[in-house]
């Protein structure tokens, strides 16, 4: 049933509105998720040209007797990864701490290590989560949750 907008009462048009504001976002989400889409295309075509060109290079460099850089592995983040050892790491020590309050750093290695848990680099993991503002010092060796 088409009725003319003159015959249409105010809540009808109000409704008609609201639908049409509905299907305009629809609109506009569904072009952003198609251009979303064309761009991780572009960006995976762009990674794999330029893995085959650094891979052409490495193997010139090496005919000539040059050593090239090792490749560093992605993380599941999808970054350059330094392959440490425990990437749950950060994450328990954070919860260790938030647990705690505070806690020394000697405290939070015997904890760790209890727990089964390498304890080697826990001096450059503390350091990380005090300059990405998770943590905090309260004294020397002393942590506090941010």
């Amino acid at each position: 049933m088409n009725k003319t907008l003159d015959s249409m009462s105010a809540e009808e048009l109000y409704e008609l509105a609201r639908q049409r504001e509905a299907q305009e976002k629809e609109h506009a989400a569904q072009e952003r998720r198609e251009q979303l889409e064309a761009l991780q295309v572009r960006r995976k075509d762009m990674m794999a040209r330029q893995a085959a060109e650094l891979a052409a290079i490495d193997k010139d460099i090496q005919a000539l007797g040059g050593r090239t850089a090792p490749r560093r592995k992605a993380t599941a983040k999808g970054g350059e990864g330094r392959g440490n050892g425990n990437p749950n790491l950060s994450r328990m020590v954070v919860e260790i701490i938030n647990e705690q309050g505070e806690m020394s750093t000697k405290a939070l290695k015997s904890r760790l290590a209890s727990q089964g848990v390498e304890t080697r680099n826990i001096s450059q993991t503390l350091a990380y989560l005090k300059r990405n503002g998770r943590l905090r010092n309260t004294g020397r060796g002393i942590y506090a949750a941010a």
